[in-house]
């Protein structure tokens, strides 16, 4: 069964399950959202304004050393190893701090990554903070159509069954893997309209794009 296929799985599950009759499932479209929002249009033509600066200093570090390269094969039979020598350590120099620019532009958490999430994490924020309104309290789940890893952009604490799941197994919650809780295995109903969340102190929601209940990072594009 794929991805696609148990995701409407569940979401048939839920609907038709006792407590959740009331409540509804939605969905949205990230990329298309983002497509639309004239700051993420320049926020990312800036990006790429970035990029092709700093491919082209980097392309033109290793044009430099390729020209190196070409006139020591053509002096070599002329220069003493010493100067054979000296000549090699400085092209292999050359090519170390091309090497070290560019993982220092394209590496991870490079100038690029860092740039990117300077101007992409606030459109991010602010598509949350919409979504988080949108939901309000009407709103079990919201998938994201354009995701292409984790796409529940929204969970309600209110049916986390996590912790039912962990005293079903004879766990007890919050114990790290106490099993001393073998006792507390109440039949709950994974579905029970409750009145407050099994989870967290303040029985707020987590919604944060990309992610679940549990805070998984939203993607950034």
């Amino acid at each position: 069964m794929n991805r696609l296929t148990l995701l409407f799985a569940l979401i048939g599950g839920l609907l038709v399950a006792p407590g959740v009759m009331a409540q509804r499932i939605a969905f949205v479209d990230t990329k298309y959202i983002l497509d639309q929002m004239p700051d993420y249009n320049a926020a990312q033509q800036e990006l790429d304004r970035l990029s092709t600066k700093w491919q082209g200093e980097i392309e033109d570090r290793y044009e430099q050393i390729g020209k190196l390269r070409e006139a020591y094969n053509a002096e070599a039979i002329l220069l003493t190893e010493e100067m054979k020598r000296s000549r090699q350590e400085d092209i292999q120099k050359k090519e170390q701090e091309a090497r070290d620019l560019q993982k220092r532009r394209f590496g991870v958490n490079g100038d690029l990554f860092k740039k990117r999430q300077e101007l992409i994490q606030p459109i991010q924020d602010r598509i949350y903070e919409a979504i988080k309104e949108v939901a309000g309290t009407s709103y079990v789940a919201i998938f994201d159509l354009g995701a292409t890893g984790n796409n529940v952009l929204f969970a309600s604490d209110k049916y986390d069954k996590s912790d039912s799941v962990l005293r079903k197994l004879g766990i007890r919650p919050g114990k790290g893997g106490d099993a001393g809780g073998g006792n507390d295995t109440e039949d709950e109903n994974p579905f029970e309209d409750e009145k407050t969340p099994e989870r967290g102190d303040d029985g707020g929601e987590d919604m944060r794009p990309g992610g679940n209940s549990r805070g998984n990072e939203t993607k950034s594009r």
